[in-house]
């Protein structure tokens, strides 16, 4: 009879490992974010008298950014970044963080936040913006990888489809810019020539739903978002960017209806409401434009339209008519 097998000692315990500051999927890569800062340096004509800092904005209503902390954190290697009171900070080159392709982390879920590049150019009226600035910041931001996207599924799409060339020059690119409060309409200004921007360029373009709203930089910044015309070199890069505010005077024209209700007896249902956290709404109407004017490439007729804004008690305070 073959003799019974010797007693196996028992297994030695594997010690578990915890690896401090592992790397989100959607962490900031440090190489792409220096890849902007290349970017801002090649095509500075757009700006020449500006300054580039990056920003954090918040994505989540629950999100505070007062104390968030940031750091380049590569395998041997971890960089502070420090962030001053409007969120907005630079980072410095450093060879071993490039070499060792760090990534930028915060103390916070990377999520729960959307970064941007930040470009400011001296001598521009307090409150306004520059349209050559705003064409940088699109340049700069798409070369940094910086659009913020909870699906990560989707993320290898941003690479394939979304190059700084093909957003910023074209006027189906998208990229969303966001005012410092909740905005109600976007002049653009160059010598004579005076514009409105239409609905569509406000709010995400109003296309947002509940479904799809978690998926976009402005899901808690929806009323502060815009689509500047970057594409449009009809504008020149000095053309000024004036906005107005839902919370700031002039109040609606008397003309206008007095609340939702005579709104709705007067006009019917609008074509497009949008409701926003703060309880402020606007909707928009069409109509006929006073003068004829061609066809949308599309074949689709160009239209004036009519935005009104209530306040969370439903009482008109502003309106806006555009003509195209």
């Amino acid at each position: 009879m073959c003799c019974a097998s010797a007693a196996q000692p028992p297994a030695t315990p594997v010690p578990s490992i915890t690896v401090p500051n592992t790397r989100d999927p959607v962490d900031k890569s440090y190489r792409k974010m220096v890849r902007g800062m290349d970017r801002y340096a090649r095509d500075r004509a757009l700006a020449p008298q500006s300054t580039l800092r990056f920003r954090l904005l918040p994505r989540l209503p629950t999100v505070s950014l007062d104390g968030v902390a940031l750091k380049v954190m590569g395998d041997h290697i971890t960089l502070p970044v420090e962030i001053a009171p409007d969120h907005s900070f630079t980072l410095e080159r450093n060879e071993q963080a490039w070499r060792e392709d760090a990534a930028l982390v915060a103390n916070r879920k990377t999520s729960s936040m959307t970064w941007r590049a930040q470009v400011i150019s001296s001598g521009v009226p307090e409150g306004m913006r520059r349209l050559g600035d705003l064409r940088l910041e699109c340049l700069v931001g798409m070369e940094a990888g910086l659009i913020s996207n909870n699906a990560r599924m989707f993320a290898w799409l941003s690479d394939l489809l979304a190059g700084p060339d093909q957003v910023c020059t074209s006027a189906d690119g998208n990229y969303l810019q966001f005012t410092e409060r909740p905005l109600f309409g976007v002049t653009l200004r160059a010598g004579d020539r005076v514009a409105v921007l239409p609905f569509r360029a406000l709010y995400a373009g109003g296309t947002q739903t509940p479904a799809t709203l978690p998926y976009c930089d402005c899901q808690v910044l929806l009323d502060r978002s815009y689509y500047a015309p970057v594409w449009d070199r009809s504008w020149p890069d000095e053309t000024l960017l004036e906005f107005d505010y839902m919370d700031e005077a002039p109040a609606a024209p008397p003309e206008a209806p007095p609340d939702r209700n005579a709104v709705l007896a007067r006009l019917g249902a609008p074509l497009k409401a949008i409701t926003f956290d703060s309880g402020y709404e606007v909707w928009q109407y069409q109509y006929p434009p006073a003068r004829r004017m061609p066809d949308h490439p599309d074949g689709t007729p160009q239209m004036a339209e009519l935005v009104l804004l209530f306040d969370a008690e439903g009482k008109t305070v502003k309106a806006r008519r555009r003509e195209p």
